[in-house]
């Protein structure tokens, strides 16, 4: 094998605006590759656009981590006997269904009706910032609390609690936790979950968790654990990655003041920009992850039945051949095609509220903190290199 082909994975990122170099050796080929793990396990990585959306909407894949050959990216972590992750980890033809239970909750329609009280939140936390101190951390003060608070009322979760389930969704991503804690932090997580349904069912809410129960009490009963495991899907998928799309976002701004300009100048144009800066980072790279269910070609490739892959959703985001000049921030290009929320069935059930969300912080943020500077070199800052979801620890600024 030449020494520029990949031969294991994962890869870190050095730089938040560039690829890993050895993504690099590989952009023009766009190969299916077979790589060793930190596991142990061999795994296929796809890395060209087209495969992966062609795989992701392949049904001889299968999300379902119960599957043997199922990716074991981390040594000693395996799926929980007694839990999956919800839709995530559910095939045709039972994820359809599932998933129209609550694809209400999240239309476009919907999202934009939340517009209002998104930000009244955003603002809250922004008289807040301006009343503190200078320099300040925008994670922990903007980027964090927002999503948390919204997915909070959402879904009917007291806000109280956000420490707990914060930290346990920092232990269950981490690479740098072992797999005992990741295990102990996922079945914690689920406890308290477990119990704020159990009040629910007792007393349904005027929330998604609370309409959930009593549409299933209507159609036949209450599938309680599914609730549970929906739950500790949309918490934790709902904060985590909006708030580091938040935190990329502001650095990406700031990097290049001309897009930022060009966003605040329409609606239209943040839209563009929030999806753009989705392509850029792409912070849940690996979140596609399947196992063959029969020998399948792609890419030029037999992967054969059992058999795990992993597309590199961070390299087919800067393919050469779907995107222009893939490595420029640019808001004007258009980019639909990206799979930075995945594809196919199994897109991401929360895109729409988190669009939503960045436009309003990124509006709001930058028109009432016209100064907003970083209060140290991006260099120097802390980006989460070892996580599944790509952000930073800290982003400190003043203005």
């Amino acid at each position: 094998m030449p020494e520029s082909e990949l031969t294991h994975w994962p890869v870190q990122r050095t730089c938040p605006f560039s690829l890993p170099a050895e993504y690099e050796k590989l952009r023009e080929r766009s190969p299916v590759l077979r790589v060793r793990l930190p596991s142990g396990f061999d795994a296929w990585v796809i890395s060209g656009l087209q495969d992966i959306r062609s795989m992701l909407t392949d049904p001889r894949f299968s999300s379902d981590r119960h599957n043997p050959g199922f990716p074991k990216i981390a040594e000693g972590l395996v799926a929980m006997p007694d839990f999956r992750a919800s839709l995530n980890e559910m095939d045709a033809p039972e994820h359809g269904p599932k998933r129209r239970e609550v694809l209400a909750e999240f239309t476009v329609r919907r999202m934009k009706a939340l517009s209002p009280r998104i930000k009244e939140i955003v603002d809250a936390q922004l008289d807040l910032i301006l009343r503190g101190p200078k320099p300040v951390d925008l994670v922990s003060t903007l980027s964090l609390p927002v999503p948390s608070l919204v997915i909070c009322e959402l879904l009917g979760v007291p806000y109280t609690d956000h420490d707990f389930f914060q930290t346990r969704t920092q232990a269950m991503i981490s690479r740098s936790y072992t797999p005992e804690q990741r295990h102990l932090a996922t079945k914690e997580l689920l406890k308290f979950l477990d119990e704020l349904v159990t009040a629910k069912v007792a007393e349904p809410t005027d929330d998604l968790l609370g309409r959930l129960v009593l549409k299933q009490r209507e159609n036949g009963g209450i599938r309680h654990r599914e609730i549970v495991e929906l739950a500790f899907l949309l918490l934790g998928a709902g904060h985590e990655t909006t708030a580091a799309s938040i935190s990329l976002g502001v650095v990406a701004f700031l990097k290049y003041p001309e897009q930022l300009e060009k966003a605040l100048s329409s609606p239209e144009k943040m839209f563009d920009a929030v999806e753009e800066l989705q392509r850029f980072f792409t912070i849940a790279e690996a979140a596609g992850a399947r196992v063959a269910l029969e020998d399948v070609e792609l890419g030029g490739v037999l992967i054969r039945k059992g058999e795990g892959v992993i597309p590199l959703s961070n390299l087919a985001d800067r393919d050469l051949g779907a995107f222009e000049n893939p490595d420029t921030f640019d808001i004007d290009r258009g980019a639909r095609s990206h799979v930075a929320f995945g594809h196919g069935m199994h897109q991401c059930l929360g895109a729409n509220l988190a669009r939503v969300q960045l436009q309003v912080v990124f509006e709001s943020l930058f028109r009432r903190i016209p100064g907003l500077r970083p209060a140290i070199p991006v260099a120097e800052m802390a980006f989460k290199a070892d996580s599944e979801i790509y952000g930073m620890h800290e982003l400190p600024v003043t203005w």
